[in-house]
């Protein structure tokens, strides 16, 4: 009868010669999923940050004065991008501007909010003038061609798109504030969450920072 279990063991090796050796793989697979993780850390880390902000030409709409980027430098400003026919989050946004203006007192002169309108179609200067005043005479409402909108919009990586309903249609768009230092580089973002205390306590710390003072602009404005 024959031993099956004699059958399936391995032949022994001729005396003299050493038995083959078993590569443990496990270990070795664990020490490069380990390298790899590493490397993919460093690699997130080293890659630059996405640029906010750029270049770009708009009108004001108050006073029909086309202007650009460089015009407002000095000033840290409050870049928001949205529409006048806005149902809701565009008034909720500028209301807590506004509200945070108030809050940081004399603090305030050093900021500057924009209105970006996303819908030029409706939003023609006095329309955007009329509105931005109605929250706070501080905001400077900036409308432009769509092209130059589309230009403004692209370098703060903003998205918005016509929605039609029915006869009329709205404005999806980035409900993000952005905070840009004097020098026109990003700051931080503030989302549709915050409201005007968390904006004023935020401000107020990016205000009263030391490199917020800086060496005086070519206008006698201060830059970081």
């Amino acid at each position: 009868m024959i031993d099956v279990a004699e059958q399936n063991k391995p032949a022994a090796a001729p005396d003299g010669v050493p038995p083959p050796m078993t590569f443990v793989w496990g270990p070795v697979v664990a020490v490069i999923l380990l390298v790899a993780a590493i490397g993919s850390i460093f690699w997130l880390h080293q890659r630059p940050a996405p640029t906010i902000g750029g270049p770009f030409q708009l009108t004001d709409a108050t006073t029909g004065r086309q202007v650009t980027d460089r015009d407002f430098r000095g000033k840290w400003l409050l870049v928001f991008f949205g529409y006048t026919y806005c149902p809701d989050v565009c008034p909720t946004t500028l209301s807590d501007i506004s509200g945070a203006l108030a809050q940081l007192g004399p603090l305030a002169e050093q900021i500057k909010p924009l209105f970006i309108t996303v819908d030029p179609q409706r939003d023609t200067p006095q329309v955007l003038a009329d509105y931005t005043a109605a929250f706070d005479p501080r905001i400077v409402g900036l409308t432009g061609t769509p092209d130059q909108i589309a230009v403004a919009a692209k370098g703060y990586n903003v998205y918005y798109a016509k929605r039609v309903i029915g006869d009329d249609y709205y404005m999806d768009h980035t409900a993000t504030v952005y905070l840009m230092r004097p020098d026109g580089s990003y700051e931080s973002s503030f989302l549709s969450t915050a409201d005007s205390t968390d904006m004023a306590e935020r401000l107020r710390a990016d205000l009263q920072q030391p490199k917020s003072i800086g060496s005086a602009a070519p206008n006698g404005a201060t830059l970081r």
